[in-house]
């Protein structure tokens, strides 16, 4: 009878250690594991009834137990280690990454009787870091520009989290990317990726397609139909254009934000939802909540974690990159050859100033394979508005993607003897935008008019 209380005090330590989502064992003095929960069972493949009592090196097979062992480390140098990169071999015989952890384990009078170590399986992580070490690209994002570089190097820790993630960028400039990427690496990506463009859908749709309703909410709803936050359970909703939704959406969005539960249309029943949220927007959030056109409860809610995309002007060497994946992603689809573009087409490409952003970009290679019938993809291939007026630009072998640019910007100057207006109009853009490029590429008048 005395030995219940301390049966159930071990009992309800093994509760809190089966609850916690890193692998957790403890060994004696004699290196004998005394405890080992339910998520280390899961990342090394070997039962509790079959740890207990073993020596840790037998069940834990790490690649540093028999040169560096942490836990004996750790009890020598009464010194804690903290995530450690290791590989352990599992039962399968299957080597994964974990990060390692010790600490001592003493009594209640103080005294060192063991240690404890826990654990994370790094897998999934270190899927994420290899894509990231992929030449200048992350899923079906390809960028070398430094703001591009640095969204992907984030873009992982964003993933691992379960928190709601705002992006904001200018239309075409890859908003759903970014959120199917952060989808397809996160603990959501085996559920579904539900994405819904809020721009599209009028006010009197978008609470039933959200939300859903029950038979008899209004005339035509002869049976239950459920909503996009119902189709997103377990995995991730992807809101689009949200600045465009009326106040009475924000409001019923807010509650789902703040309960994780909504009301189906004709049901007063709280439904709740796990659905992690990513909300996009091509307009300024911030800018709307302080002229009070969004509600600023709301923005902070889904300002959780912001990402803001740049636009393709902002990233312009990306140009020939983005092309040459295209025009493979392409010939894939398409069944061609085409090897690439000629200079004249590139120099238009990177002449142009891109206000569709990157999904124009694509357009006009698409476009260009439809009229392509050689190797490389020539000027006269191009969409009608990149064409210069007068139909080409020389540019000769060993250029920069600069000196293509400034080179063929002088050209024209010269033709139209320094005059902005036609120089402008034979290039295709507006005077304004031909005025920004020659003060970023440095070129001046000189010897040329200046009208």
């Amino acid at each position: 009878m005395e030995e219940k209380p301390a049966v159930s005090q071990q009992r309800h330590h093994e509760l809190i250690l089966d609850s916690l989502a890193e692998g957790v064992f403890t060994v004696d003095l004699n290196w004998r594991i005394t405890s080992f929960n339910r998520a280390a069972e899961t990342i090394t493949g070997i039962e509790r009834s079959q740890a207990i009592g073993r020596h840790c090196f037998e069940v834990f097979r790490a690649d540093v137990c028999e040169t560096g062992c942490m836990l004996r480390r750790t009890i020598e140098t009464k010194a804690p280690i903290s995530n450690v990169p290791v590989h352990v071999y599992r039962a399968d015989k299957k080597r994964i990454p974990i990060s390692v952890s010790t600490t001592l384990l003493r009594d209640q009078a103080g005294s060192i009787i063991g240690g404890v170590e826990t654990f994370q399986d790094m897998s999934a992580l270190q899927e994420l870091q290899k894509a990231l070490r992929r030449q200048h690209s992350f899923e079906d994002i390809v960028s070398k520009s430094e703001k591009m570089l640095k969204i992907f190097g984030i873009l992982p820790q964003v993933a691992e989290s379960s928190s709601t993630v705002l992006i904001e960028g200018a239309s075409g400039t890859g908003k759903e990317l970014i959120a199917r990427a952060v989808h397809n690496h996160s603990p959501h990506r085996g559920g579904p990726f539900v994405a819904v463009n809020c721009g599209a859908l009028p006010d009197s749709l978008i609470e039933s397609e959200l939300f859903g309703y029950k038979a008899g909410a209004f005339t035509d709803a002869r049976q239950d139909k459920p909503g996009r936050f119902a189709l997103a359970q377990n995995g991730t909703i992807f809101l689009d254009e949200i600045g465009d939704i009326s106040p009475s959406v924000q409001v019923r969005l807010l509650r789902v934000l703040q309960h994780r539960v909504y009301e189906p249309l004709g049901s007063n029943k709280p439904v709740p939802t796990n659905a992690r949220v990513i909300a996009a927007t091509h307009r300024n959030l911030s800018q709307l909540a302080r002229e009070e056109k969004f509600r600023d409860d709301l923005y902070f809610r889904i300002n959780v974690f912001k990402i803001v995309l740049p636009t393709l002007a902002e990233r312009r060497d990306d140009i020939p990159l983005l092309t040459d994946h295209f025009i493979e992603r392409f010939n894939h689809q398409k069944g061609r050859g085409v090897k690439g573009l000629t200079r004249d087409a590139l120099a238009a490409l990177m002449l142009h100033d891109w206000p569709g952003n990157v999904r124009e970009l694509e357009n006009a290679i698409e476009h260009a394979f439809i009229l392509c019938r050689e190797d490389f993809i020539r000027i006269d291939d191009l969409p009608e508005h990149l064409i210069p007026r007068s139909g080409h630009v020389s540019m000769p072998a060993g250029m920069t993607l600069q000196d293509i640019e400034k080179a063929a910007i002088l050209q024209a100057l010269q033709r139209h003897n320094g005059k902005k207006v036609a120089t402008a109009r034979e290039l295709g853009i507006d005077k304004n935008t031909l005025r920004r490029k020659m003060i970023r590429l440095g070129i001046r008048l000189v010897g040329l008019s200046a009208q």
